[in-house]
């Protein structure tokens, strides 16, 4: 059968499905089911024909392979796996379940198992098929709520807008959704009228975010399809492997070159927003400093005074391409901040474009001084943003590549040369780097000896993990007095294996919060090497997990990471930020424990460290204001439901607004200073580094201890 045949064999199937699964309409009703659902001699037209393309199915079969044969778990692409492919290719498209239906979900359940045999040898028609479905489901949705911009909204209604339905069951027909979306709209425009905008604004602004959306899910093609549904077969493997288009690996390269001029932050979608997942070390949004992980773009303006364009509901390229620009000219990003409701008051922040600097990337110390007993200590704090080397430096011979441990081993030095009482290592937000930096930076600290075991697909049956040992181990210890590794929830992969090392051999304490737990290892596979075409489009990338690394006591820190000797609260929520939050990941385990001889216990010193620390703790105006808003953040994330009532919603807001400026007066008149009138007039760049300042006062402890027991410091060497 032709593509074409099959492809009208689908769209009948699709037309029909669309119809059936309709209850009896209204008349208002009617035109909206006319305008999303065309039929023309019993063929359901869609404004660009979406079918499998031969190469997408090249594709798919060779992808289907390397899972099989590379990927660490040595998965079988069979109907198990094939069950999860559906689950997760159906969640990611309505994982807020506002478009589909129960009825569409039912129609699904007939490929649940026939995906594995789809992807590795047969037409990717049903692929498409459930795509279309929902592409059919979100017209109809985003025609219903342009209807109902017609009217102008009640805000005086006590009806509530349930924003969270990821829990929710699927809705049981058209009217179940029609309910679901008035109350949408209703929020939407109320977002809106609390920022005190005219009813004939709000028209303006939501006729066109609804019709942009209709416009850019027409624009839809094939690879947009395929790379959805791929990205989606791959994450059901596990959450690191992945596949990226054509067009999306050449992105992926841009982005790791670090050449291209823009904001510098990663993004991405999520539902109708745009989420920052990270600002990158050295970019304009670094600097600034306002823009934060998890805050949603709602709208972008070019320069100083352009007028904002709503982008709530776009493809994730066309959000990057209003962002980007030329070198030192301005955009203006309207955002939710992270962690706030829907209908939270929008922020603006102000960004001027400009290329990433390398140099800002690097590690950077500072020392921090401590008031204690009548003397002042002083505590070296060296950030370790990424395991960064210079491998086309290194290659080409040049003595002087970059490299994170040469950068911190200055550091050190320098830092000792000002005489500094101990140290802390500052690896929060690192999300990792190169493995053989990792063994590198903890040499520096270590006598010698292993410091990370790594097994791979080929080993998991059949040999022992390889052993990474310090690779100058005939080298001094950089540092042996008084350390610290400061971690967060984003700390991962190489810096787990930094802090494992560190705390396994009892060379120092790790304080802050369990690290993200991202112990897997991933290559990356360019596909156009694997065929012989002369298709200028290319087959894009795929990254495969092949790997997992083991600390020297021989556990894992996949899904579980770092546990801390000392805990400090964070407002990063475990749950939702981790390997362990994420569907599908790898599991914990453990291999045989690699010889090693680490320092003497450190269990007597944290006790008393701890004990310090608590104690301290409340007394300190400036923790106790970290608690309070953290506490305040976990009563906003817990909410699901939002207030249609203006009044109602404007009192919440101000409610809210009040609460964060006592919280922060409080703080000020516990610290003697003058309080303020607004939360406006604080200066962000005043506002406490909170974990950091307790981990200097917990090493000042530690290099106080230090000085009373005269004890020598911890070392390593590897057992004969």
């Amino acid at each position: 059968m032709t593509i074409f045949g099959q492809r009208r064999t689908r769209s009948i199937a699709i037309a029909l499905l669309a119809f059936i699964s309709l209850p009896a309409l209204s008349n208002s009703d009617s035109n909206l089911v006319e305008d999303a659902v065309a039929v023309e001699g019993n063929q359901f037209l869609s404004p660009e024909l979406l079918y499998p393309e031969p190469r997408h199915e090249n594709i798919g079969e060779l992808v289907a392979q390397f899972i099989q044969k590379s990927h660490y778990n040595e998965v079988s692409v069979d109907d198990e796996l094939s069950s999860k492919v559906l689950d997760f290719y159906v969640d990611n498209l309505d994982r807020n379940r506002m478009y589909l239906l129960a009825t569409d979900i039912e129609y699904f359940e007939s490929y649940r198992y026939q995906l594995d045999d789809i992807v590795k040898s047969k037409p990717l028609d049903p692929v498409y098929e459930i795509f279309e479905v929902y592409q059919t489901r979100v017209r109809e949705r985003l025609n219903f709520a342009l209807a109902q911009l017609e009217i102008e909204p009640d805000f005086s209604t006590n009806l509530d807008f349930q924003f969270d339905r990821t829990d929710e069951p699927w809705a049981s027909d058209a009217r179940s959704l029609d309910e679901i979306w008035r109350k949408r709209v209703v929020n939407d425009a109320l977002s809106l009228a609390l920022e005190d905008e005219p009813w004939e604004k709000i028209q303006e602004v939501l006729g066109k975010r609804y019709s942009g959306f209709l416009k850019r899910l027409d624009q839809v093609n094939n690879d947009d399809v395929f790379e959805r549904f791929m990205n989606m077969f791959a994450h059901a493997v596990d959450p690191h492997s992945s596949y990226l288009s054509p067009r999306n690996a050449d992105e992926y390269r841009i982005a790791m070159s670090l050449s291209y001029v823009g904001i510098g932050a990663t993004l991405q979608t999520d539902e109708d927003f745009v989420r920052i997942v990270n600002i990158i070390r050295g970019g304009p949004a670094d600097f600034d400093g306002t823009l934060k992980r998890d805050d949603r773009i709602t709208a972008v303006a070019q320069g100083s005074e352009g007028d904002f364009v709503d982008v709530i509901g776009w493809r994730l390229d066309d959000v990057v391409d209003l962002i980007r620009g030329p070198k030192q000219s301005v955009v203006r990003l309207q955002v939710i901040p992270a962690n706030a409701i829907p209908g939270s008051p929008k922020e603006v922040i102000q960004l001027t474009r400009g290329a990433v600097k390398l140099e800002e990337q690097a590690a950077k110390s500072e020392v921090i001084k401590v008031p204690r007993d009548g003397r002042e200590w002083s505590i070296g704090v060296i950030e370790v943003p990424g395991f960064y080397r210079d491998y086309r430096a290194l290659t080409n011979g040049d003595a002087n590549y970059t490299s994170v441990t040469k950068d911190v081993k200055r550091l050190i030095n320098e830092l000792e040369e000002q005489g500094i009482d101990g140290l802390v290592i500052d690896m929060r937000g690192n999300g990792g780097g190169h493995l053989i930096e990792a063994t590198a930076l903890s040499g520096l600290f270590i006598d010698n000896g292993p410091i990370v075991q790594l097994r791979n697909s080929i080993d998991v049956s059949r040999s022992p993990p390889q052993r990474l040992d310090d690779p100058d181990p005939v080298a001094r210890v950089a540092y042996n007095g008084p350390l610290a590794v400061l971690v967060d929830r984003f700390s991962a992969s190489a810096s787990e294996i930094f802090a494992g090392a560190i705390q396994d051999y009892a060379r120092g304490v790790i304080i802050g919060q369990q690290t993200f737990g991202k112990g897997t290892v991933q290559n990356l596979y360019s596909l156009d090497q694997y065929f012989r075409s002369e298709d200028e489009k290319g087959f894009g990338q795929l990254t495969l997990t092949i790997g997992k690394y083991y600390r020297v006591t021989g556990a894992s820190t996949q899904h579980r990471g770092v546990y801390p000797d000392i805990e400090l609260p964070s407002n990063i929520d475990t749950e939702i930020v981790g390997e362990s939050a994420r569907k599908n990941a790898l599991p914990w385990d453990t291999v045989n424990t690699t010889r090693f001889d680490a320092g003497s216990p450190l269990d007597h010193t944290i006790e008393s460290l701890t004990a310090n620390h608590v104690a301290r703790s409340k007394e300190d105006p400036n923790f106790l204001y970290q608690m309070e808003q953290i506490q305040a953040g976990n009563r906003i994330r817990d909410q699901k439901t939002l207030s249609l009532n203006i009044d109602k919603r404007r009192k919440i807001r101000e409610h809210e607004l009040s609460d964060a400026l006592k919280r922060e007066n409080d703080r000020r008149l516990a610290l003697h200073l003058e309080p303020l009138e607004s939360l406006d007039d604080i200066d962000a760049e005043e506002l406490p580094d909170v974990q950091l300042d307790q981990a200097a006062k917990i090493v000042t402890d530690m290099a106080t201890m230090r000085e009373v027991n005269v004890s020598p410091a911890q070392s390593a060497r590897v057992m004969q």
